[in-house]
């Protein structure tokens, strides 16, 4: 059974409050980070989420607005203090190599590690292709001239069940001939050939997690977001608030919530609240009056996405 885990180091937009740091997201996959956002100081909430300073790890920029990228700079130094020595590979809008190689030199940042830049173009389509999984990217809406992405995290699909007590009905010999047939190949054993389907179900799907970002909701984010095992959507204001959140080009939990149906997505988690709301409650209530399984995400927040068969 492979692990996969969200664990937000930092819910809040703009500015930090008490208890919510700056927009960063970590999806742990078996313990592969998968690293969304870097907002100012997130590095503090890392080591408190005990995730690991060398392992595998990949970093991924939604858009250049200070709240969501300050923080990568302290990170990539507190990983050098310790001794990191794994890669890190970035991904982002175009501006962000320079941003980031001019601010290592300027602070005279020295890295015990290699960081690998890379420039994402076009509206859509796969950014990394893993064997297990690929990580999708989609152009968001967050206002003329800011380059501003979305993310989905998805797994390729698993094999079937296997049908153990048929196999063995049928004495085929346990080892190399089960595991082809687990891959959906057909067999041949004492000169009879099994076919896969016989003894292997229907190819079951892997799990999918959306990654909004800041953005104004739109079709192309729904049919991108489709299905999601798990949505993880801004929602920086309540319905009261509608005008602002149109000129600032961010989202209110009812209409994240009415995206969220319309993508039947299994379940939503609100992310992004703006400083002015000390109880949550109204957005949250808001987005569960359209979508029920609909809950709000905190700092050190750890959501684990299960299976659905």
């Amino acid at each position: 059974m492979v692990s996969l885990d969200v664990i937000f180091l930092g819910t809040s937009a703009a500015m930090p409050t008490a208890d919510r740091s700056l927009s960063c997201i970590v999806v742990n996959r078996h313990g592969t980070l998968l690293i969304f956002d870097a907002g100012e100081g997130m590095q503090y909430n890392f080591i408190r989420a005990k995730l690991g300073f060398n392992k595998r790890t990949k970093l991924f920029i939604t858009h250049l607005h200070s709240d969501h990228i300050l923080g990568i700079l302290g990170f990539l130094q507190t990983l050098s203090l310790q001794g990191r020595t794994l890669p890190i590979d970035i991904f982002g809008p175009e501006p962000l190599n320079d941003f980031i190689l001019e601010n290592i030199r300027l602070l005279h940042i020295k890295l015990t590690f290699q960081i690998n830049i890379h420039k994402i173009c076009g509206s859509h389509g796969i950014l990394v292709k893993e064997k297990e999984y690929s990580i999708l990217y989609c152009k968001s809406e967050h206002g003329p001239g800011v380059c501003s992405y979305a993310y989905c995290v998805v797994e390729n699909d698993r094999p079937g069940k296997f049908d153990i007590k048929k196999a063995k009905t049928l004495n085929i010999p346990e080892g190399e001939l089960y595991s082809l047939l687990q891959q959906g190949i057909d067999i041949v054993d004492k000169n009879r050939v099994i076919h896969s389907s016989e003894i292997v179900g229907q190819r079951r799907p892997g799990r999918k997690i959306g990654i909004s970002g800041d953005t104004r909701p739109s079709d192309n984010l729904c049919n991108f977001f489709r299905d999601c095992d798990l949505l993880i959507f801004e929602s920086t204001f309540s319905s009261n608030e509608l005008l602002k959140a149109k000129e600032s080009y961010h989202s209110t939990a009812i209409e994240t919530a009415a995206l969220a149906k319309l993508a039947s997505v299994h379940r939503l988690c609100l992310t992004h609240f703006s400083s002015r709301y000390k109880d949550l409650e109204v957005l949250l209530n808001e987005a569960r009056s359209v979508f029920f399984s609909t809950e709000l995400a905190f700092d050190l927040k750890t959501v684990s996405v299960d299976y659905k068969n």
